[in-house]
């Protein structure tokens, strides 16, 4: 019989909850089979059998929460199911006659105990039981055959020894749980859930948030969209979306103002010679925020397919460990949603975060006092005023604001 147990998943990740069994007791799985689903703080990964066999046993349920090398499952290697008794490779002996083998202090199938009825003990079982006034036949035998051993009545004397419980009041929580009037549904947050509660409650009790706001005007970059897409898509494959110019210039703005891509460690200030952007992404299990590697090497297109394949992968639960960690700045993008305007929370240990908002078309005063209609839409900039002070964070957003109404400079460059 063998164990199948939580593997080493990364080296920030020591616990899971699982979230679905992909098999049953008694199914054959080859070795290399994906036999549970995990749910981590970041993402969901399987968990693949080491043999293959015969699954006997699950220990653990769906929900329970499991550490690294916790025991899961049993699986049988002999290929045969049926639970965790021992395949019969030879002929056994019958339990009583397989009790008299054992007999070396005194006869066991002749003896009664108290109950009047034979039991199958080891001789030390049995005299245990006589020295700590045991019966017998209320002792419950763990061995597949039946046959009492002396831990078995250990068990049971503790057990007999034990203190009665005493009732208790019930705790506080239980009374509010039944405190509802009217009707209420109540569930288990998700691990990831908790997760996210937990590091944005960090951030706001570790740093000096602040957030900044600005407008940027994005015709100049509608009409380029409008212009180029035609070309873009036939000749990269995927379209010309707003993603790449935030990104193109978030990462001018970080060359511009370094310690917006920096981070604090103790009392060092590291600050980050690459760009690695993280994509804020809603998923039916929270916020998830998948990481474009060296996005300052990246053409648009080469931004746009890593984005999509992201996305891709985080709404199909495929993002691993790697896609999550290391990112030097956040852009997360209210405005799918329809928001107007938000202070983005860091993405610790990350000191800056662009929050992007929905695009409406208000009358604007032009330099020469006239009235257009342009569509506009609010910027926030939200950064650790530990290390990042007001006058940086300013010219940083106005840094933005400036490529994005003038974004051939970002083609230029890109």
């Amino acid at each position: 019989m063998k164990e199948i147990k939580i593997p080493e998943l990364a080296e920030s990740i020591m616990e899971g909850t699982i979230a679905e069994w992909l098999v049953n007791v008694g199914d054959t799985v080859e070795k290399g089979d994906a036999v549970l689903e995990l749910e981590t703080d970041k993402v969901n990964v399987e968990v693949h059998s080491d043999f293959s066999g015969v699954i006997t046993e699950l220990i653990s349920e769906e929900g329970d929460d499991v550490q690294v090398g916790d025991v899961v499952a049993k699986i049988d290697e002999s290929g045969e199911g049926g639970g965790s008794a021992p395949a019969a490779t030879e002929e056994p002996a019958a339990p009583q006659e397989e009790a008299k083998e054992e007999k070396t202090e005194a006869p066991v199938v002749e003896e009664k105990v108290e109950a009047g009825k034979d039991v199958v003990a080891t001789p030390a079982a049995r005299k245990l039981a006589r020295e700590l006034n045991i019966d017998l036949s209320a002792v419950r035998a763990v061995d597949p055959l039946g046959r009492i051993r002396p831990e078995d009545v250990e068990a049971a004397a503790a057990a007999k020894n034990a203190p009665a419980p005493t009732k208790k009041a019930a705790p506080a929580p239980k009374e509010a749980e039944t405190s509802f009037d009217k009707p209420v549904e109540r569930e288990k947050m998700s691990r990831r859930r908790m997760t996210i509660a937990k590091r944005l409650v960090e951030a706001q009790q570790t740093a000096a948030m602040l957030t900044t706001f600005n407008e940027v005007d994005m015709t100049a970059v509608m009409n380029l969209r409008n212009e180029r897409k035609e070309a873009f898509i036939a000749k990269n494959g995927v379209k010309l979306g707003f993603m790449s110019f935030f990104t193109k210039a978030v990462v001018a703005a970080l060359k511009d103002f370094p310690l917006l891509n920096a981070e604090i460690d103790g009392t060092d200030l590291i600050v980050k010679k690459f760009y690695d952007i993280g994509i804020a992404v809603s998923t039916d299990e929270g916020l998830v925020v998948p990481v474009v590697r060296d996005a300052d090497k990246l053409s648009f297109a080469g931004i746009e397919s890593s984005i999509i394949d992201l996305g891709t992968k985080a709404k199909n639960k495929e993002l691993a460990m790697g896609d999550l960690s290391g990112g030097s700045f956040t852009i997360t993008n209210g405005g799918t949603f329809g928001s107007m305007l938000s202070t983005p929370i860091l993405n610790t240990p990350q000191v800056g975060i662009l929050g992007m908002h929905n695009i409406q078309k208000r009358a604007m005063v032009m330099p020469d006092d006239s009235i257009e209609v342009r569509p506009m839409m609010y910027l926030a900039l939200s950064y650790d005023h530990r290390i990042v002070d007001g006058k940086e964070a300013v010219q940083f957003l106005v840094r933005v604001k400036q490529l994005l109404e003038d974004p051939y400079d970002l083609l230029l460059e890109g």
